[in-house]
């Protein structure tokens, strides 16, 4: 029997220039592609990473540029494409101005919670 995980992301922008992604949200791609029944959840500041149209200047030491920002609501609509739910927790949300959305019973969904 396959069992649910959620995976909390709270601390949002981690490694994000340098890697181009958040290394959970990467996780739970390569952890989906494997055949996990998994979802996401992002608090804190991971609530910033479904706002659309974000724009991150790549990163430059000297004449090395790196060439490709972070796109993490596309990072986020790509695990959902994959049949991810990916939810937020709304006080966190309307606390950096992100507009609401609705959250509630789901810890009770997943037999294991990991928070990252």
């Amino acid at each position: 029997m396959a069992r649910r995980t959620l995976h909390v992301v709270d601390g949002g922008y981690r490694a994000t220039l340098e890697e181009q992604d958040d290394t959970v949200v990467w996780f739970c791609h390569a952890l989906r592609g494997a055949g996990a029944e998994l979802d996401l959840l992002l608090s804190g500041n991971a609530v910033g990473y479904g706002v659309r149209f974000q724009e991150v200047a790549p990163l430059a030491f000297g004449s090395r540029r790196q060439k490709h920002a972070p796109d993490l609501a596309g990072d986020l609509a790509s695990l959902m494409g994959k049949r991810v739910a990916c939810f937020y927790v709304e006080e966190d949300a309307a606390e950096r101005g992100i507009p609401p959305g609705e959250l509630a019973g789901l810890l009770t969904r997943y037999d294991q919670v990991h928070r990252w």
